[in-house]
């Protein structure tokens, strides 16, 4: 089920690089929980594995693809209303509700992560959900995001947000950015899809 977000500005920064920027963003939607496969997280997934799965579950619901993929080449179509992961700025948004906090509650409330999970993601929806109805935005898994990290130092590298299960407090909230190479996998990074609203 997917969740509709409305338009607005968000201000991102890169405390590595010193850069501070502003996106304003057109209304979108996104999914209520990360992709899940009963009812838990589904991890060990790369970068290239989520855009191909959210290219076939596009196709599964009878929309058009929103990526186009040769190789290791991806191009999004973001007029499309196919399924697609979600911008860096989209995910700190939505995970935010539209405001400037660090977190949307209580981490314990809210997030699974190292003090309280046991060293393992679980199922979606048990925890409190932000002002707009999404759940599992912090903690539980990682959530893989479009953007590239730093071309320019990095290559390919893209981006992930969130904080997982076997995170610290400190890393768990809406400004904490990683990044790996688009073929990295692991067992506390997943992903959840967005769709651009057309006319």
């Amino acid at each position: 089920m997917l969740v509709e977000v409305p338009a607005g500005v968000i201000f991102l920064r890169d405390d590595r690089l010193g850069r501070r920027w502003h996106v304003n963003l057109p209304a979108f939607r996104l999914a209520r929980y990360p992709v899940t496969v009963n009812d838990v997280p589904l991890t060990g997934i790369s970068w290239h594995d989520a855009v191909a799965l959210c290219n076939q579950m596009s196709v599964d619901a009878g929309l058009p693809v929103a990526y186009e993929i040769s190789g290791s080449a991806v191009s999004c179509d973001w007029t499309s209303p196919g399924y697609r992961l979600p911008t860096e700025a989209e995910w700190q948004w939505a995970c935010t509700a539209g405001t400037p906090a660090y977190r949307y509650g209580e981490l314990d409330e809210i997030a699974w992560y190292a003090e309280n999970s046991g060293g393992h993601a679980h199922p979606v929806g048990e925890k409190a959900a932000n002002a707009w109805g999404l759940h599992d935005m912090l903690g539980n898994v990682w959530e893989w995001c479009w953007d590239l990290y730093d071309p320019d130092t990095y290559g390919p590298y893209r981006i992930f947000r969130g904080g997982g299960f076997d995170d610290p407090e400190r890393s768990v909230g809406s400004t904490v950015r990683r990044r790996s190479h688009p073929t990295f996998a692991i067992e506390d990074l997943g992903f959840r899809v967005a769709q651009s609203v057309t006319a």
